[in-house]
């Protein structure tokens, strides 16, 4: 299969993926007076009365914007709103698919951190989740920051969707190499984060905010170098960065057993035929290799659980749930240490996870 036609094929033949559909008939008059004038009038004055009552009387239950400017989409980097609708508009058909959440692309064609947050505050209403998408760093985490109290669920699912997934791969790789989590080289006491410049180390000149916050919490003995520096006696590499960084001479600095998680796409930081040479586990972010780590086996679920716990936010307690309940899903194997993006017992697994998590730590609606 040539990926390239039968892509553009596909999305031409079809103009786009997703379509809006109505859940009601209007076959008749009395159906319009309900559907529209003169009942719908009365539905308005319910809400208005009561603002709770849109939950009741709306798609808002069951809706979840996927919001974007473009700055950071795939591989493809800075390609704006309009190049960036095709990822959005397959992630609503993810949505949909695997969730049954109506989800809407809402690609903004505006990069300013204050113009964003604005526009995403003004359309939460009709809402019931905000998924922010292929928003570059560091201004993904500032505008995040910022919508967390708006009351609905909001989550960088670059960031936090997968963090999931990788926490679940890792807990499944670290037993298939029979070592605990908590003793290995990954564990929060020794993480060792590198930015392109090499290892961050508090002290370090040229951090920004982010950074230096991260600086306060990883790399305690202030170790300092490049990548491979970093990779001395490492128990685990998580690669979310860029392609061909590393080959197998570079993995031995590991420890025995390593596990290698490359996941820059569409080529990794080192491909697995030549990570496998040294690493025990070897993940990536594609589905042609073993061991796919991609967010669409978090997001899902995770919204799916924060809307049905009617949650007004999606806190640490209920994305760690979610990491826990997905290792759950599979046996792991050295090639088999996540399940299949489309294995549909998945979804209801993480998505009762996350709703007992937020109904636990008080994170719904009253």
């Amino acid at each position: 299969m040539n990926l390239k036609e039968e892509a553009l094929k596909l999305h031409r033949l079809n103009r786009g993926k997703l379509a809006t559909k109505s859940k009601v008939k209007v076959a008749t008059k009395e159906d319009l007076s309900l559907v529209y004038t003169p009942g719908v009038a009365e539905v308005c004055k319910e809400i208005a009365a009561n603002q709770s009552n849109v939950y009741d009387y709306t798609m808002k239950a069951n809706s979840v914007a996927v919001v974007t400017d473009g700055s950071a989409v795939l591989g493809l980097g800075n390609i704006g709103a309009e190049a960036s609708l095709p990822v959005m508009e397959g992630k609503c058909v993810l949505f949909k698919e695997l969730a049954d959440i109506d989800a809407f692309p809402i690609c903004i064609k505006t990069q300013n951190d204050k113009e964003i947050i604005n526009i995403v505050k003004n359309i939460a209403p009709a809402f019931g989740g905000i998924n922010l998408e292929d928003i570059a760093a560091p201004r993904c985490f500032k505008i995040e920051e910022e919508l967390l109290g708006i009351g609905i669920p909001v989550m960088h699912d670059d960031q936090h969707g997968s963090a999931i997934v990788i926490l679940a791969a890792l807990m499944n790789a670290a037993k298939v190499v029979n070592k605990k989590i908590e003793d290995i080289c990954t564990s929060v006491k020794e993480i060792v984060v590198c930015d392109s410049k090499g290892i961050i180390y508090d002290g370090r000149a040229d951090l920004n905010e982010f950074k230096i916050q991260l600086s306060k919490v990883t790399n305690r003995t202030k170790r300092k170098g490049t990548l491979k520096d970093a990779l001395i006696g490492a128990d685990a590499f998580i690669g979310v960065s860029t392609g061909n960084l590393l080959n197998a001479d570079d993995l031995k600095k590991m420890n025995k057993n390593s596990i290698v998680f490359a996941m820059a796409n569409p080529v990794p930081e080192i491909m697995p035929d030549e990570a496998m040479k040294v690493a025990a586990v070897v993940g990536t972010g594609r589905s042609d290799f073993p061991n796919q780590i991609n967010n669409s086996l978090a997001f899902p679920g995770v919204f799916r659980g924060a809307l049905d716990a009617k949650a007004t936010m999606i806190n640490n307690e209920m994305k760690i749930a979610a990491a826990h309940a997905l290792s759950n899903c599979i046996k792991p194997a050295k090639n088999n240490i996540l399940p299949y993006t489309l294995d549909r017992q998945v979804v209801p697994k993480v998505a009762e996870a996350v709703k007992m998590a937020a109904i636990e730590t008080g994170a719904v609606r009253g």
